[in-house]
């Protein structure tokens, strides 16, 4: 989840995005548009995780400042272990808490 979250803050990593998500749900996603930086990403703290078998998840909230407001992003994301790799299926947005 850190490395996700550095790959977007940092901005032109989208091949690295797209190696870290589970390739079918990653369909139409281009590293291009995944490398472009539209929000300034700000700090994230992880509010909690767990594994059962192959499946994780990462709660989190993520700062970012868009058009000189800053913002949170409350989201839990799941995972799934593909060999020793993590891939990002997706997550769940949640409302501020």
């Amino acid at each position: 989840m850190r490395s996700r979250f550095s790959a977007y803050a940092l901005g032109g990593y989208g091949d690295y995005l797209l190696k870290t998500w589970f390739a079918p749900m990653a369909k139409g996603l281009t590293a291009e548009e995944l490398s472009e930086q539209g929000l300034q990403w700000v700090s994230l703290e992880v509010l909690g995780s767990g594994v059962t078998d192959k499946q994780g998840w990462v709660e989190f909230k993520a700062t970012y400042r868009e058009e000189g407001k800053t913002h949170v992003l409350y989201e839990k994301s799941v995972f799934t272990l593909s060999g020793d790799h993590w891939l990002y299926i997706g997550g769940e947005i949640a409302p501020a808490l």
